[in-house]
């Protein structure tokens, strides 16, 4: 399925107005960078994509499975202390998974979290075609 995403900025410094199909949302900046802190930075939405497709992948497997998760949980956040290199990025990811689990259970659910389509993304090549229209 092809998905796509329009932004537009007008009026507020950096505050941004996000849409697809029939959802909408904002992003901008920090105060402290000359934004209005009305929503999530970029760099938060990205975190944010990645978080969503994981707990759902996993929850999807699980509910295949017929295993007994209750909740899951995915806290991501940058690591620029753990950076090998200036281009190399580094996101550490926290899972938690509520139910009655065994060990391995939870291992092939921790597999199946590298599996979503958004980490993927992220962990491959990506090349971005752009042009001014």
């Amino acid at each position: 399925m092809d998905q796509e995403v329009k932004v537009s900025l007008s009026g507020h410094p950096y505050q941004v107005s996000i849409s697809t199909r029939d959802h909408r949302w904002l992003a901008d900046e920090p105060e402290e960078v000359g934004g209005g802190d009305t929503g999530p930075q970029p760099g938060e939405l990205l975190l944010s994509s990645l978080a969503a497709c994981t707990a759902i992948t996993v929850k999807m497997y699980a509910n295949r499975k017929k295993w007994p998760v209750e909740n899951i949980e995915v806290e991501l956040r940058y690591n620029s202390a753990a950076k090998p290199d200036p281009l190399t990025t580094v996101i550490d990811m926290e899972v938690y998974f509520a139910g009655d689990l065994t060990e391995e259970q939870r291992a092939r659910l921790l597999q199946i979290a590298h599996s979503c389509p958004v980490h993927k993304v992220l962990t491959n090549p990506i090349i971005v075609n752009t042009k001014a229209v």
